[in-house]
């Protein structure tokens, strides 16, 4: 008998390259964002909140599909944002994370002018926290 091993060589899996990885990342944080937001907005529907936003011509109701489209469209555009300046410049994270919070204190301004119950608008401002928080901390660019 011989005293040999054989070594078995095993193919290696094709491994994703940094920026696909990034992009699979994204886009699970994308998804993880309009959940979370689609998750506080059921949590205010539970609480009491009735979502309706009343003005002289008419009652709007913001309502899941409306949650999910907004928060989805945001999220893109914060990633199409993040890319491009990640193109333009080296301070892309930093620049974008700014952005991303000025962007969505913007956007929690009017909740408070709009004409609607007190629950809806708290439950308005957690939905729009949720994105505040998910976007930027899952977007941005992360270094191995």
């Amino acid at each position: 008998m011989s005293d040999t091993e054989t070594v078995h060589t095993v193919p290696s899996t094709p491994s994703l390259s940094t920026a696909a990885r990034r992009r699979l990342l994204r886009l699970a944080g994308v998804g993880t964002t309009v959940v979370v937001t689609l998750a506080v907005w059921g949590a205010g529907l539970l609480a009491g909140a009735d979502y309706v936003l009343s003005d002289p011509s008419g009652a709007v109701v913001i309502d899941a599909s409306t949650t999910a489209v907004v928060t989805l469209v945001a999220a893109l555009l914060g990633w199409g944002s993040l890319a491009l300046l990640e193109r333009l410049t080296r301070h892309a994270s930093r620049i974008w994370v700014t952005l991303a919070v000025v962007v969505v204190t913007a956007s929690m301004i009017p909740i408070f002018f709009v004409n609607a119950t007190p629950g809806t608008q708290v439950a308005l401002f957690l939905v729009h926290l949720a994105v505040a928080v998910l976007v930027p901390a899952l977007l941005r660019t992360r270094h191995p």
